[in-house]
């Protein structure tokens, strides 16, 4: 079977002749970072709503608006991704991400390790089944190390997650 291009929305998609989908999700990166960046910028070509959350009104991004509080940003459409694991506030950001209506909560790290949030969150008097909502690793497995590829294998999972497939290489 032939078909030419016009015909096909597969190839209007690829051959970038389609139009921007607006998606109504909302990506939401949690403090100014290299890989924040990434994740906004790839998750606006995406069809996300990007929103950067930085608290402290020192740190910012080119091109991305900081929003210092929560508000109205994020919303049941929001995935949520905190991109640095060093920060003070974690704890008192995630507690209030926690209380938010956000369809999905998670933070980068090691999973070799515990994640500073639980500790952060217990100290804040979190209960354990609030705090096992945040996900930790996130993304997927694709064994990323710069920014650009930590975006990557995040977006990649919470799609997969928002689409309810466990990613990689199995359908």
């Amino acid at each position: 079977m032939t078909h030419t291009h016009d015909e096909d929305p597969a190839c209007e998609v690829a051959h970038g002749d389609a139009p921007a989908q607006e998606t109504g999700r909302t990506l939401v990166a949690v403090f100014a970072s290299p890989v924040a960046e990434c994740l906004l910028r790839l998750g606006a070509e995406l069809g996300f709503r990007p929103v950067l959350l930085e608290p402290d009104p020192a740190r910012g991004l080119d091109g991305f608006p900081a929003v210092r509080e929560i508000g109205e940003h994020v919303d049941t459409t929001a995935d949520v991704v905190l991109t640095d694991h060093h920060r003070d506030e974690i704890g008192p950001v995630l507690r209030d991400l926690l209380k938010s209506p956000a369809r999905w909560i998670g933070i980068m790290g090691s999973p070799r390790h515990v994640g500073p949030h639980v500790r952060a969150l217990a100290d804040l008097g979190v209960p354990p089944e609030e705090v096992a909502r945040v996900h930790r690793p996130i993304g997927l497995n694709i064994g990323s190390r710069t920014p650009p590829e930590i975006a990557v294998a995040t977006l990649a999972g919470l799609l997969a997650d928002r689409n309810g497939r466990p990613g990689g290489f199995a359908f």
